[in-house]
């Protein structure tokens, strides 16, 4: 091979060498990562909604590979649509609302677990109020949830844990759940349905409930008061991935945790004002449905124990709400849908959190 000719292919080798090398410099970099042809794929299916964050941060940082897993994030525009492929072992792993839906589907056999916390309300955090039209506000003719009666307030499904708070801010003045009409339209629609007045009031969720705000279209009435601490959203595992890979489903929960942790060191006085808060802001405008940085800024974010455990105390007091609406289809109850045997695992390794 004459010199111009071995230089020529020298130089088509030199992107695969490079490639090579830089494959090398990155495992370097992370420890305990392994190797790409060595990962093991697990599905999530998600809504790419704000809480799904420790996942997208877990996934960012590299602690999904330094498992051994390599995560598919498999999109969904509803919850519910997640429950079936999840039972049946098209995903192996869920994100979705803690809701009536679940326990009808675990009553009829699906075997699906509430594994650990994704959404909840402590102190500071309710990132799930109750808005009610600015208008009625301004008029006097809301000045509590009492005048709320016979007022059309909006929810994003029948049966959902949102019923179950707006049940106990009623339940507080005197009323009850049945005491306003629901209108069950998907949280996107709920500043719209304000604006134009087609519903009084709306229990909503983050971005929409600031969205409201913002445009004037809406004030928040409720406070952590009326129902602290309530578990909204939560981490399934299906139970052919709970059977057929435990121990992965134990090295998922340890990458989990550290991006909840990273997500709690993101949070201060009710906000993504944290050490961490920036870096999570960037990591969920790129992975999140919420793109507008801004946004994040004003907003109130979800609460996420960074311990993992879900509050069962709460899941029952939703549950009994559900048999009390009739919402129900079969004998359930909160301690044969939650397994924290994955969140007690990974602490073992872990430890408790420690805020930064």
């Amino acid at each position: 091979m004459t010199t111009t000719a071995r230089s020529a292919s020298f130089f088509r080798l030199r992107p695969a060498l490079m490639a090579v090398s830089l494959a090398a410099a990155l495992g370097a970099a992370m420890p305990g990562a392994a190797a790409a042809s060595e990962l093991v794929e697990v599905r999530i299916g998600t809504n790419g909604v704000v809480s799904d964050g420790p996942f997208f941060i877990a996934s960012r940082k590299g602690y999904f590979a330094e498992q051994g897993i390599k995560v598919t994030f498999v999109k969904f525009d509803a919850g519910p649509k997640m429950i079936a492929p999840l039972g049946t072992g098209q995903l192996d792993v869920a994100a979705g609302a803690i809701s009536a839906g679940l326990f009808n589907a675990a009553a009829r056999g699906i075997n699906i677990k509430v594994v650990a916390d994704k959404g909840s309300t402590p102190p500071g955090y309710d990132y799930l109020p109750i808005l009610v039209r600015k208008a009625l506000v301004d008029s006097g003719k809301v000045k509590s949830f009492k005048d709320l009666k016979g007022m059309k307030v909006a929810e994003a499904g029948k049966g959902g844990s949102q019923g179950s708070k707006l049940n106990e801010a009623l339940k507080s003045e005197g009323l009850s759940y049945k005491d306003v009409q629901h209108e069950f339209i998907s949280y996107p629609q709920h500043v719209a349905a304000l604006m134009n007045g087609a519903v009084d009031a709306a229990i909503t969720t983050e971005p929409s409930a600031t969205q409201a705000v913002e445009r004037g279209a809406a004030v928040r009435m409720s406070m952590d008061k009326i129902y602290p601490d309530q578990a909204v959203a939560a981490l399934f595992y299906g139970g052919q991935f709970i059977a057929k890979s435990p121990e992965i489903a134990k090295k998922f929960m340890i990458a989990y945790l550290k991006g909840t942790r990273v997500y709690n060191d993101a949070l201060k006085d009710g906000k993504f004002a944290g050490p961490a808060g920036e870096e999570v802001i960037q990591i969920l405008a790129q992975d999140s449905n919420v793109k507008d940085v801004a946004l994040y800024r004003k907003m109130t974010p979800n609460g996420n124990n960074p311990d993992g455990r879900v509050n069962e105390a709460s899941m029952k007091k939703d549950l009994q709400f559900y048999k009390d609406q009739g919402f129900l289809e079969g004998a359930i109850t909160v301690e044969q849908v939650v397994d924290h045997s994955f969140v007690n695992a990974a602490l073992k390794e872990l430890g408790p959190y420690k805020r930064k």
